[in-house]
């Protein structure tokens, strides 16, 4: 059986605003409150719950493969919203990285969380830049 993300807690300031801030930027739906948490599905087998109750929190990185047409409009949102970059460490750049025929780009979230959406899997950026020279 391969192994699968199941759910992760995303510390927060406001779990509430931070949920509706993701949810709203990658075209999800907010969960009904759970316990402490306010869930985000992200996808049919990972789900995000935000929490407020962690003070200070550690700032995160989260990376998401997107399709094509899911980068499109995710992107459009991000882009809606101001900052965005092509590198993690300067995310107000305002430019897309690409590289191996995929695009990236990061941006922050309402805690300063680095968000990442790309069109190939970090598997295969390695494998291009390691693989065989032609």
């Amino acid at each position: 059986m391969a192994i699968i993300l199941d759910h992760t807690i995303v510390p927060a300031r406001d779990k509430a605003a931070s949920a509706k801030y993701f949810a709203d930027l990658f075209g999800l739906s907010c969960g009904k409150p759970v316990g402490p948490f306010a869930p985000v599905q992200v996808n049919p087998s990972l789900t995000f719950d935000f929490d407020d109750r962690q003070r200070p929190f550690w700032i995160h990185h989260y990376a998401f493969h997107v399709t094509d047409e899911e980068f499109d409009a995710i992107f459009a949102r991000v882009r809606a919203r101001g900052v965005y970059g092509s590198d993690p460490y300067d995310q107000e750049n305002r430019r897309i990285r690409e590289f191996n025929g995929g695009r990236t780009v990061y941006f922050t979230d309402l805690d300063g969380h680095v968000l990442e959406i790309r069109t190939r899997t970090s598997g295969e950026d390695i494998a291009a830049m390691t693989g065989p020279r032609h």
